[in-house]
């Protein structure tokens, strides 16, 4: 079941202020990604969207977004440089075989095609266009 299974993969905990992040964990350039995922969740609570973490199988989806009856299927990643998180992030969504709108939000400013129909989306386009 998608998007029901919350917290299966260890708990995340999102932060409305990262300013508050930043001072009970400390700030640690390594966790630039979690932080990105911050911004994506805080930007879709912002937009309206019921969002939860998300499982298929043995995958985390990290971000399954409803609004008005409909489904986003949201991955987080801060960049595709290599085959085994291409592979990860949207393989992931890859698996789910619905017609819902899946994309990979990163922070690589990206111009191109699809991959197998799933978009990446730049940070500052996901803003403006989600």
């Amino acid at each position: 079941m998608i998007g029901k299974r919350i917290f299966d993969f260890g708990e995340k905990y999102f932060f409305e202020d990262l300013g508050i992040r930043n001072i009970i964990v400390g700030f640690k350039i390594q966790d630039k990604a979690k932080i990105l995922e911050n911004i994506v969740y805080n930007h879709l609570k912002f937009k309206g969207y019921e969002t939860t973490i998300g499982a298929y199988e043995k995958n985390e989806i990290d971000f399954v977004c409803s609004k008005s009856n409909e489904l986003l299927y949201v991955q987080v990643a801060l960049e595709l440089s290599n085959k085994e998180t291409i592979d990860r992030e949207f393989g992931n969504l890859l698996l789910i075989k619905d017609n819902y709108p899946k994309i990979v939000v990163t922070e690589e400013d990206f111009r191109g095609n699809t991959y197998e129909g799933i978009e990446q989306v730049y940070i500052l386009d996901f803003f403006t266009k989600y």
